[in-house]
């Protein structure tokens, strides 16, 4: 790689010629004015940074001393508490707050619906995600198993009866009629400012007036019509020349819902970003988001196409004036936590520069264009989703950093909102005390729990061997942890403006279970919740149109709150003496998630994959699934539940059988064929036997140093 010497900062020269031919000429400032202020902001913090990483291995070392210390005794909740607290893990909490947060978009603050999760590496997927704003409800329920029958074989008209059946029942349930069912109307029109249906040669209204918001078309031969609930539209497209609107005896062709309200797009856990090359790819996509001119070329059934970002929706209301409604997700942005650095930039003292901090300033530097053109955030936001911060010290960093950034590229303080990922437990056990640290910009909190539980596996290391990885769902300190999330958001006033929420649905391809399950997530008060494609969240949003979630948090005001005591509640097994065919099963189940993500993570650069699981159900893999199914088995091997000849048997065993599952890739690259010559199996089993040693648990460090001796031909 070139280096280019800038000030006291040598930068990769791609990404130098990037920043200065690409981003800055339409941001009207100078680029030496930026490279010099974003210099000296480095050189400022990148020291704070390092010690709040060395801050976070010395509280780790305490509490590893503290649980050998007292091993083989009963865990005392009193005394573990006061422990936690004397090694400041836990701080003293202070008064009741509410956020002061301004100039929030309506998707974070006043909508609730399904948040969308997004490579940014990959243009196609971004702009599929970002348009995702509306889906067609029909065929999201045709194409998926959430509606029985066969569409292999062309065009099933049995099963398309079902989804036009399904359809009217969601809305008789929705947007109901004064009288009747949706499934008896005849004819539709607008008269009088109101929507007429008629049922048996009587006209009728809708129950609430109101959900009626405008059409298209003419009044006496709508082409669409615009209805809305609980803050979310439905356009209803008749047609009856459409192949659908032709066995529809009202000639509706389709229903087109508000789906993904917002989108992160990511620049941590689903890309593998480990140089300025791949951080550039990264920073071009969002920029072209930012610009509203990214494009992504691609050939699909032999046609080639071109994607870009969808227009605004136009309609007429009902008094006759002109509505405008937006085409597009509201797009936040994920940066890497404080850990990681990264090459592209060397500092004075030859070390690597904090790639958070690089981030924050390039992420944002690419939203002038949008406080521009105001095609994303109409408030002159800029969202960006902090991960993996270890209590209230880290998120005051991140405070200050962002407020770094501000000043040195002039723009209004407060502007760059931050969403808090509460993913590690000494954020969950402080979360009142980290959302106070940023109550001027806080727009987000979610709870995680596969990270989360990696942490609390790292955490509790030495307190014994962890239950298996099945039961955490069940185990105590989880539903205490979902519910505490909950309380503390609404204790801190984010209701009406701020995102409370919950995570993702991981089986792409079980729909069916998904429109079963994740209604819990807007029940449970959350206003967004994640799903992994544009057509889980037009599904998704069917929950929102049934449960009001503002509602649902008025509620949730008044229960009783979690207990930290709870939350403290390790998941360590009583007696793990398993039979050796459990064990070997779960080390099977660990190890084919391990591999079937790291191989193409180290191979390919792909950073989020859908990887089959030991029962060959496409489970969606990155490294959140990573760390936690690493963390287990290094865990079961540290206390001994399992040898290391045996995990190592089992780590080949299932590499061959991950090999076979990807054999129809013509990009794959077998490991099996050589093991010790395979860096991606090198890598998988790095994570294991090295598990115990990395920082907090994480991959990254491992994947990284991999990944780059993988792309250095080695």
């Amino acid at each position: 790689m070139s280096y280019i010497k800038k000030n006291e900062l040598q930068i990769n020269s791609k990404l130098f010629d990037f920043v200065n031919n690409e981003i800055i000429p339409g941001t009207k400032i100078e680029s030496e004015e930026f490279w010099t202020n974003f210099e000296k902001i480095v050189h400022e913090l990148a020291p704070v940074n390092k010690k709040l990483i060395q801050k976070r291995e010395e509280i780790q070392k305490k509490i590893d001393e503290w649980h050998k210390k007292n091993k083989g005794k009963e865990l005392n909740k009193k005394e573990y508490l006061e422990f936690l607290k004397s090694i400041s893990y836990i701080v003293k909490e202070k008064d009741n707050f509410n956020i002061e947060t301004t100039n929030v978009d309506d998707e974070i603050a006043t909508i609730a619906g399904p948040q969308l999760v997004v490579p940014i590496d990959n243009a196609r997927y971004a702009l599929n995600a970002a348009n995702a704003r509306w889906g067609s409800l029909y065929d999201a329920l045709y194409g998926t198993d959430v509606i029985s029958g066969d569409k292999a074989n062309g065009f099933d008209e049995k099963k398309a009866r079902k989804v036009i059946a399904y359809v009217r029942k969601f809305l008789d349930e929705t947007v109901p009629l004064e009288n009747g069912s949706w499934n008896d109307i005849s004819e539709l029109k607008v008269r009088n400012n109101n929507i007429v249906f008629l049922l048996d040669k009587k006209e009728i209204y809708l129950k609430n007036k109101n959900q009626f918001i405008g059409f298209n078309g003419e009044k006496e031969k709508l082409t669409s019509i615009l209805l809305k609930n609980n803050n979310l539209h439905i356009d209803i497209l008749i047609d009856p020349n459409h192949f659908i609107g032709k066995i529809d005896k009202v000639s509706i062709s389709d229903f087109i819902v508000e789906s993904a309200l917002s989108t992160i797009t990511d620049n941590e856990d689903s890309v593998a970003a480990v140089d300025a090359e791949d951080k550039i790819k990264c920073y071009r996509n969002w920029l072209g988001l930012m610009k509203g001119d990214l494009t992504a070329k691609f050939e699909k059934n032999g046609k080639k196409i071109i994607r870009k970002l969808n227009p605004d929706r136009t309609y007429i209301s009902k008094d006759g004036n002109k509505i405008n409604l937006h085409g597009r997700a509201l797009l936040l942005n994920r940066n890497v936590g404080h850990l990681m650095t990264n090459s592209a930039i060397i500092l004075k003292d030859g070390s690597e520069i904090p790639e958070g901090i690089m981030d924050a300033f390039i992420i944002v530097l690419c939203a002038f264009y949008d406080f521009k053109n105001k095609k994303n955030s109409r408030t002159g936001s800029v969202y960006i989703v902090k991960p993996k911060m270890h209590g209230p010290e880290e998120v005051a960093f991140t405070n200050t950093l962002f407020g770094k950034v501000e000043e040195a590229l002039g723009i209004k303080k407060y502007s760059i909102k931050v969403g808090i990922m509460d993913e590690e437990r000494r954020t969950t056990v402080n979360l009142k005390e980290c959302i106070r640290q940023v109550k001027n910009r806080i727009v987000f909190i979610n709870t995680g729990f596969l990270d989360r539980t990696g942490d609390e596996m790292h955490t509790s290391f030495e307190a014994g061997p962890m239950i298996f990885k099945g039961d955490m769902k069940k185990s105590t300190w989880l539903g205490s942890y979902e519910n505490w999330n909950v309380d503390i958001g609404l204790s801190c006033g984010f209701s009406g403006k701020a995102q409370i929420g919950k995570g993702m649905w991981a089986m792409p391809d079980k729909m069916a279970n998904m429109m079963d399950q994740k209604i819990g997530h807007p029940k449970s008060g959350a206003n967004c919740a994640w799903v992994p494609s544009p057509t889980a969240a037009t599904l998704h949003s069917l929950h929102y149109h049934k449960v009001n979630v503002f509602d649902e948090q008025n509620k949730i005001k008044t229960r009783s709150k979690a207990k930290l005591d709870d939350i403290l509640e390790i998941p360590t097994a009583d007696r793990p003496n398993w039979a050796m065919d459990d064990i070997n099963r779960e080390l099977e189940n660990n190890a084919q998630g391990i591999l079937g993500y790291v191989v193409r993570w180290i191979n390919q650069g792909v950073g989020c994959s859908k990887v089959p699981d030991i029962n060959n159900v496409g489970l969606m893999e990155d490294r959140a699934t990573l760390r936690i199914s690493s963390q287990h088995i290094a865990n079961w091997l540290h206390h001994g539940v399992c040898k290391e000849n045996q995990v190592m048997e089992v780590m080949k065993k299932m590499a061959k059988i991950v090999d076979e599952q990807n054999k129809d890739d013509p990009a794959y690259q077998k490991m099996s064929d050589n093991f010790d010559k395979s860096v991606a199996f090198s890598a998988a089993c790095d994570l294991v036997f090295k598990g115990r040693t990395q920082p907090s648990g994480y991959t990254e460090p491992l994947l990284h140093q991999k990944r780059l001796e993988k792309k250095a031909g080695n």
